[in-house]
């Protein structure tokens, strides 16, 4: 229902998304997110008729959600995402969701000055295909290769990102550091004002480096990369956290063109089934190479 000053939303199973925000958003195609925001801050959102301020309040199926707003003078330009066809390396798929061996140097999603295709073109055009609509539930860094999840239907991107809220997916990395460390620890520094835990474990010592094992049981921006630089083991070929001195000799050394950065296992909930499913998806070819040679 809607009216110039006033726009009432009923949550229903078509529209529901837990956190008030996101559900905004889903629903308030033309409005910035920066609006949306703001219409908090200022009180103009109320559900069943209380006012919320929080962006993270939950919602649940039958909730009313009232805009004290005109939302029709709002007129976002949106860039529509085109589908392009692209080789997927998918490595298990089923109804709900799909697993897919990203490669690294490919952004997941169009932002910024970013011009050239990203992942969300090419599983576009998988989807449409198939029959289905992808939507992501995580993101890997550009740089970043490995497993990333994807929801197939609107019931799974829920439970999925629940799952991820609430820890319950396993998520390990493959890093490769500048150093040498035969321990195993725990990181809990804050980022971005936000607590953020990463686990490592050594698993194998080079000359001048150490393969870890990395786990992370928090979702911050370049976590690994910011965690393992801040104590004294930068992810080699990261020239942004690491040492870029040390990259451009890898480099030289080794033709490392990236960063040494795999996602490499996930193990999570069936979404049918009282069963674990758990994906694992090796180390690229170069990758695996530059091991190689640093045994010799």
């Amino acid at each position: 229902m809607e009216s110039d000053s006033k726009l009432i939303l009923k949550v229903n199973e078509e529209n529901l998304y837990k956190r008030l925000d996101k559900f905004l958003r889903n629903n308030l195609k033309n409005v910035p997110l920066s609006e949306i925001y703001k219409f908090l801050r200022q009180g103009k959102v109320r559900v069943n008729q209380k006012r919320i301020r929080f962006p993270s309040y939950e919602l649940h199926m039958g909730d009313c959600v009232e805009l004290n707003v005109n939302v029709g003078i709002y007129k976002r330009k949106t860039r529509e995402i085109r589908s392009i066809p692209m080789k997927l390396e998918i490595v298990f798929e089923n109804n709900d969701f799909l697993v897919l061996n990203k490669r690294a140097g490919i952004p997941i999603h169009p932002a910024g000055r970013v011009k050239r295709s990203t992942l969300i073109h090419g599983l576009l055009f998988y989807g449409r295909q198939k029959g289905f609509e992808p939507r992501l539930v995580h993101r890997l860094d550009s740089g970043t290769s490995g497993a990333l999840l994807v929801a197939k239907n609107l019931k799974a991107t829920r439970i999925l990102s629940r799952f991820f809220k609430e820890k319950v997916i396993k998520k390990e990395y493959l890093v490769l550091v500048k150093g040498k460390t035969k321990r195993a620890g725990r990181i809990e520094l804050p980022l971005d004002g936000q607590e953020a835990l990463t686990e490592f474990e050594a698993l194998q010592n080079y000359s001048t480096v150490t393969l870890l094992r990395v786990r992370i049981h928090t979702g911050r921006t370049h976590q690994i990369r910011k965690h393992l630089a801040t104590v004294g083991f930068p992810v080699v070929g990261d020239n942004i956290y690491g040492d870029k001195e040390f990259n451009r000799y890898f480099r030289r050394r080794y033709d490392l063109r990236r960063q040494f950065l795999h996602c490499y296992s996930l193990e999570f909930p069936d979404l049918s089934q009282p069963q674990k499913i758990r994906i694992k998806v090796p180390l690229p070819k170069e990758l695996n190479t530059i091991l190689k040679e640093l045994k010799l």
